[in-house]
């Protein structure tokens, strides 16, 4: 039972229940956002801020173009201390170039920026990601790009916690599934918007009808910026990602008060694969049957 009374949490504000108070002194600007979930073409991102949590960003490339800030989770060897500092090292192995070079492709006008969690060889530890992905969120990034995840299950509940925290402050966190059916988080949570890979050769999303993987973008042989100002041509969910979230961008740069959920159905009704055909009439006296023939 719950328990009767008005509160809130500790330093945070949330409030537990209305008593004392109606609609009219909780309003909420809202933005219903595109139809059909469908970003215009004039939204291009512009306006929105997002974080590139990866290897680094390649800070001069001509596919990414301008990196608005570049920052590295940094552990001390000694007293075993995490912190994020500025820097300008760039990328490490040209995972999280190819990431913002397809986010700056999908929306061009956006703002990158850049948080180093990885080394050489892709390596990397479940304490520097959450350290990386907190001061993302604490940031208030529009749109945090998560192209990796962790396996260590000692990490999910403050994950989880995170994940929910971007959630309500409007952070939008677009993290991939791994490349094998093994369990990693966070895109396993439902506060974050989940990515996979297709093989369509055009660039379009899909719906997942049974998830935990929500959403499906093009991911599979497709031509990324890497290091030394080159190309190449890769396969991974990590590179649907950034895709993913690119829509998001120019989706909040046309509506930017559009919540986390009413992104998820942006894109739940802009997928390819989802068909919203008019239903028959309920209106008093008339039957629906919903079951399959």
């Amino acid at each position: 039972m719950g328990t009767v009374g008005t509160g809130t949490a500790p330093g945070r504000g949330l409030t537990w229940s209305l008593r004392g108070r109606g609609p009219d002194d909780v309003p909420v600007p809202a933005d219903e956002g595109p139809p059909g979930g469908l970003p215009a073409r004039q939204a291009t991102g512009r306006g929105v801020r997002v974080c590139v949590v990866d290897s680094g960003v390649e800070l001069d490339h001509p596919l990414v173009g301008p990196v608005e800030s570049s920052w590295v989770v940094v552990k001390d060897p000694e007293s075993g201390a995490v912190t994020v500092e500025p820097t300008g090292t760039g990328d490490t192995c040209g995972h999280g170039t190819a990431c913002a070079g397809i986010i700056r492709r999908t929306a061009p006008d956006c703002e990158i920026h850049s948080v180093r969690v990885l080394g050489e060889r892709f390596s990397g530890t479940g304490e520097v990601l959450m350290a990386g992905l907190r001061w993302a969120v604490e940031q208030r990034f529009d749109v945090v790009n998560l192209s990796l995840s962790t396996t260590r299950t000692r990490f999910a509940p403050e994950l989880h916690g995170l994940a929910d925290r971007a959630y309500f402050g409007r952070t939008v966190i677009v993290a991939s599934a791994h490349n094998t059916p093994v369990e990693s988080f966070p895109w396993r949570f439902a506060s974050v918007i989940s990515v996979g890979s297709h093989q369509e050769d055009d660039e379009l999303h899909l719906y997942n009808p049974e998830p935990p993987v929500e959403f499906f973008g093009p991911g599979q042989n497709v031509s990324v910026p890497w290091l030394g100002g080159r190309t190449i041509r890769t396969t991974g969910n990590s590179f649907a990602t950034p895709y993913v979230a690119g829509l998001c961008a120019r989706v909040l740069s046309g509506h930017p008060r559009m919540t986390a959920f009413q992104l998820k159905n942006a894109l739940y009704l802009s997928a390819a694969n989802v068909h919203a055909d008019p239903r028959p009439s309920t209106a008093a006296g008339d039957t629906r049957d919903d079951s399959e023939n």
